[in-house]
């Protein structure tokens, strides 16, 4: 893979995203503020009025970083699926690229950092917004944006793997249904994961969005430690080489004539 010609896929992911910006606002920013809006402050005066507080936050210092990682992980996700598959086969963009020095690895990568830089823009977005909101207490808010582009990346890096091998974009909503949505749910946004059931706990804690949720949550309230960051890192990099060797196979497979 050449790190040029990778390079050369991401400026075409870009002038892609100049002309179809609104649905990525409206995934990485409207969406997960209108979340934060109406659970974090709606839901939060109700926490604050029984409880108090969540983790030992405010509810709305607890769920906007929540909130942050899960869009990245949808964006991710819902980028990785029918875009891929359109330039895999609806459109033959990919086929289009391989027929220039740009390899099929290299086509895998440009879109995957297209993918997690399109992630990071958005969370920069939503970390400067919900700082207005009163969300984001610590200066340290600023390393949450690369923690949400990791877990974007955790999920688009093997989901961009898996569509090159379709036909069809057939799995494509029960992935979002039964995988994305759930993670959406129990991997720690809107409540602590130990309040959960044991097996479902221990389900939750091998999710990326965990993961991911906790690195943005501890940065956005000045809480990193050194050991849980090294491991709910190496954990997101796990995902991202796993999903790149699987895909390096998969776009080579597909896109070799």
């Amino acid at each position: 893979m050449s790190t040029t010609l990778g390079l050369r896929v991401l400026e075409h992911q870009a002038e892609v995203l100049k002309r179809f910006w609104r649905a990525p606002l409206f995934i990485y920013l409207v969406f997960p503020l209108l979340f934060v809006a109406a659970i974090g402050l709606g839901v939060g005066e109700l926490v604050s009025r029984r409880t108090g507080q969540v983790g030992g936050l405010s509810y709305l210092d607890f769920v906007a970083p929540g909130l942050m990682a899960a869009s990245a992980m949808q964006g991710g996700a819902g980028a990785s699926l029918w875009p891929v598959m359109g330039g895999i086969k609806w459109m033959g963009t990919y086929q289009a690229m391989v027929a220039t020095p740009v390899g099929p690895a290299d086509v895998y990568d440009g879109v995957v950092v297209a993918t997690t830089t399109r992630a990071c823009i958005g969370a920069a977005a939503f970390a400067l917004i919900a700082t207005v909101l009163g969300a984001v207490s610590s200066p340290w808010a600023i390393a949450a944006v690369p923690a949400a582009g990791l877990c974007a990346a955790a999920f688009a890096a093997p989901l961009t793997a898996f569509t090159a091998t379709q036909e069809n974009d057939a799995q494509f909503p029960v992935i979002m249904r039964i995988v994305v949505m759930p993670l959406f749910l129990f991997s720690g946004t809107f409540f602590p994961v130990g309040q959960l059931p044991v097996g479902l706990r221990i389900a939750a804690r091998f999710s990326p969005l965990w993961h991911g949720v906790e690195l943005c949550r501890a940065a956005t309230t000045g809480t990193l430690r050194l050991g849980a960051t090294a491991v709910h890192i190496s954990v997101l990099v796990a995902c991202i080489l796993a999903g790149a060797v699987w895909g390096h196979r998969t776009f080579t497979r597909r896109l070799t004539p």
